[in-house]
């Protein structure tokens, strides 16, 4: 994702999210260096995701696919890209937080091996108030663990 992208990156923010991020947050990601990738389709951007690395941890701060363009496996994609970097960088653990309001992006995460850890009560806005967040998380094993035959 490059600044110049925000624009287009915000069209697909607002059809996807009743509560969503600013232009400013995107831009002070792009200048934080945070790892921030967007996923063109024919049109132009259908998804984007956004990610955070300190020490040995990743954060996925911001994963989203054009509501028109979800069920498709591009979120899918988008997420193991992302994990795939936070790897290369050094990251032993990718965290991230999801709404109990959204089953299919938890079948998702539980299917791309994030298990629930714990919770963030009041975390997120919602109508009428706010929502609590479920926080999951990845333990990212050397390649040769992961691929060791079962015993």
């Amino acid at each position: 994702m490059r600044d110049d992208d925000v624009d287009e990156v915000m069209r697909v923010e607002l059809r996807a999210y009743p509560f969503p991020w600013t232009a400013g947050i995107f831009r002070d990601c792009l200048r934080a260096a945070y790892p921030a990738w967007v996923l063109q389709g024919d049109a132009g951007i259908i998804g984007y995701g956004v990610l955070s690395i300190a020490a040995d941890e990743a954060h996925v701060l911001n994963v989203c696919i054009d509501p028109v363009e979800q069920g498709q496996g591009h979120g899918r994609r988008l997420l193991r890209a992302l994990v795939r970097i936070a790897r290369a960088q050094g990251a032993q653990r990718v965290f991230l937080e999801v709404r109990p309001s959204n089953p299919n992006a938890i079948a998702l995460y539980h299917d791309e091996g994030f298990n629930e850890i714990g919770r963030r009560p009041r975390y997120y806005p919602a109508h009428g108030g706010r929502e609590d967040a479920i926080v999951m998380a990845k333990e990212l094993l050397a390649d040769e663990v992961a691929r060791m035959p079962a015993l």
